[in-house]
């Protein structure tokens, strides 16, 4: 059973490799209290994925515009997912 209100995914693009990102993004996550994992991808973006509270889903979507220094965000994509086997943390995946 689930715990959480609402799951998505988000694709981040910009200068968002090479910044830090992923590990920002995660210490972010795991401060909201949510579960999921982020992962860079091949062709330069971040995705992440991720579950919680709604507002806990909606402040982190918010933060993944503005993410740590010197990432400079261009377009997040959101998708809402329906069903998710969620893991129980926030991770990094490689």
């Amino acid at each position: 059973m689930n715990h959480w209100q609402k799951a998505v995914q988000a694709r981040v693009y910009g200068r968002v490799q090479g910044v830090s990102y992923r590990v920002w993004a995660r210490s972010e996550a795991i401060g909201l209290g949510l579960v999921g994992w982020v992962r860079n991808e091949s062709d330069g973006s971040v995705t992440a994925r991720m579950a919680g509270t709604d507002a806990a889903v909606s402040s982190m979507v918010q933060r993944l515009w503005i993410g740590p220094a010197g990432a400079s965000v261009t377009r997040v994509d959101v998708e809402e997912l329906s069903s998710w086997n969620a893991p129980s943390s926030f991770t990094i995946v490689v």
